[in-house]
């Protein structure tokens, strides 16, 4: 993953509304939910909850798909896992370099 695509993610996720619609998604798993369920359950108004949705699926953490006349929201697995991929992947490595140079200096 890029480095300015994961701050787009992380930006669309550092709102409080939209990292609970986020979460409300991860936890409603592969089938999703009606943006109407979503609005019930998060008790966010129709516009606000529409403009939210709408900036999560611009970068793609959220797709939407419609059965008939009811708009259901999915999260987006895949980018998610590439984005802690992307946060847990030199995971100490700085720390580890220092200590190898250290271990190679003492010696």
């Amino acid at each position: 993953m890029k480095l300015d695509d994961a701050a787009a993610h992380l930006e669309a996720l550092g709102n409080p509304t939209r990292l609970k619609i986020y979460r409300a998604l991860i936890r409603a798993g592969g089938a999703g939910l009606a943006v109407g369920r979503l609005q019930e359950k998060l008790k966010i108004a129709p516009s606000t909850l529409s403009h939210h949705i709408k900036a999560l699926v611009v970068v793609g953490l959220v797709t939407q798909v419609r059965d008939a006349t009811t708009l259901i929201c999915h999260a987006n697995y895949e980018v998610m896992r590439e984005l802690m991929g992307f946060l847990v992947a030199e995971c100490c490595i700085e720390s580890a370099e220092t200590e190898t140079k250290d271990a190679k200096t003492a010696a």
